[in-house]
């Protein structure tokens, strides 16, 4: 009965979509829409075997409390991060750089459930991708453990912990493209993004299969899964997209629209983090301590260093310094949070806010147009923790002899970079062959709020 009637309203809608007569933009929208109903159709019609095993391990009550929490709390950080982007740029853009963060929200949630998932967790296929069968439509996603995954909490929370560091890493990508970028272009690259460059590298270093894993290479929270990916994606686009028109004039001149944003975003980035990265212990256990502690001193560490940074060179101690600073610091550590000792972690942050404040400078000295700076923060962030693991993790760092793991963050930093750069840089191409990416220089001129949204901000 359910499948004729779901069938039945399929056919309208099929009906109604080839015999209008619509312009090219809304026949877009209309394809996309008509495969909005195919999936939401499928899952009512299409419900998955949960396969039940006997040898599961029991779940562990507090370890699942815990992650329930970490998975809000790693929510939160993408709506954060629409603030902390939000109020960075022109207050003719402030709505659409919002949006572009938060509608990942939705649409990477639907590519998780149909198939992101099971290519960044499913059965591994020589260690480069998940076969996109195993967890296809969350078959075999239940309410049960799973012992290479998640020994102690059900599979279905994992997932969804999971999912949140999917959402946020397109998302951080934006900050570079931002005040140029076509909405529906970027909807499209973000998918493909998803799919084709995050599935793989979660499935590298976080799949117990994954070659990086299998290698020695530590990543506790994604250092090179969600930031370097992120960074170097960030670089493609801008390379991709060009200079915004007003390129020389914004670097003068540009003032934020609303540093209260950035400093409210900032604030709800940190608290998230302590989810993003204790989170990432998979339990209520030492390491999640431990990553909790390493966490908050790494950015504490960074905000201060960035902030003295800039007065010795005499700038002026400013809002926007302490709260880059800050995220910063977070980037750095999460490779590391559970590796490594709170006195660490506070070097961790206090070289990378160096770090990144000079790549900063220079690339603001280039005609590269990275709106918000996602490459110098982002990149170079994550980059630093992830050399900063191989030499301060525990019994497994340089500092302890062995340069074994060292020399293999090199080599995936090489390889995880080349992926990130090169990968995304084709995906924003095809993207741009199917949907023009950038838009039209009348439409960036009076703003992505007005021209791709119909919306501002009230006076």
């Amino acid at each position: 009965m359910m499948s004729a009637f779901s069938g039945a309203l399929f056919f309208c809608y099929v009906v109604m979509f080839l015999e209008a007569q619509v312009d090219g933009k809304k026949f877009r929208w209309r394809v996309m829409f008509l495969l909005l109903t195919v999936l939401a159709l499928a899952s009512l019609i299409y419900q998955p075997a949960y396969e039940v095993l006997a040898d599961a391990p029991p779940i562990d009550k507090a370890d699942t409390a815990w992650m329930l929490t970490a998975a809000g709390l790693v929510l939160l950080m993408t709506p954060g991060l629409s603030f902390f982007y939000g109020g960075m740029v022109s207050e003719k853009n402030i709505i659409s750089t919002m949006l572009q963060s938060f509608i990942a929200l939705g649409v990477v949630s639907f590519l998780w459930f149909f198939v992101g998932f099971s290519m960044a967790f499913g059965e591994s296929i020589s260690g480069i991708i998940g076969d996109p069968r195993t967890f296809f439509m969350f078959k075999n996603v239940g309410l049960g453990t799973n012992a290479a995954l998640s020994p102690t909490i059900p599979l279905l929370l994992f997932a969804f912990f999971q999912l949140k560091f999917a959402i946020i890493t397109p998302a951080l990508i934006t900050g570079s493209f931002a005040e140029r970028v076509r909405f529906t272009g970027y909807l499209l690259f973000i998918s493909l993004f998803s799919l084709f460059i995050y599935a793989p590298l979660a499935h590298w270093t976080w799949h117990p299969d994954g070659f990086l894993r299998k290698l020695g290479v530590l990543d506790f929270a994604g250092g090179s899964v969600v930031h370097m990916s992120a960074g170097f994606a960030a670089l493609a686009g801008a390379a991709v997209l060009g200079k915004r028109k007003n390129f020389y004039d914004s670097r003068e001149n540009h003032q934020p629209a609303n540093i209260p944003y950035v400093i409210l975003g900032t604030g709800l980035l940190w608290f998230g983090w302590f989810g993003f990265n204790a989170g990432s212990a998979l339990g209520a256990n030492e390491s999640a301590a431990l990553a909790f502690a390493t966490t908050h001193l790494a950015s504490a560490s960074a905000m201060i260093t960035w902030v003295l940074f800039d007065a010795i060179l005499g700038r002026k101690i400013s809002a926007m310094g302490a709260c880059i600073g800050a995220v910063v610091g977070l980037v750095a550590i999460t490779p590391a949070a559970g590796y490594v000792t709170v006195g660490q972690s506070i070097f961790i942050g206090f070289a990378s806010a160096i770090a990144s404040n000079l790549v900063l400078f220079y690339k603001n000295k280039s005609t590269i147009d990275d709106t918000l700076d996602v490459f110098p923060c982002h990149g170079v962030g994550g980059i630093a923790g992830m050399l900063m693991t191989g030499i301060f993790a525990k019994e497994v760092g340089l500092i302890y002899g062995d340069p074994r793991v060292f020399l293999n963050h090199v080599l995936a930093l090489l390889i995880v970079s080349a992926f990130a750069f090169g990968g995304s840089f084709i995906l924003y191409k095809v993207t741009d062959l199917l949907i023009a990416l950038r838009v039209h220089p009348e439409e960036e001129e009076i703003g992505l709020d007005i021209s791709q949204h119909a919306e501002t901000i009230s006076k």
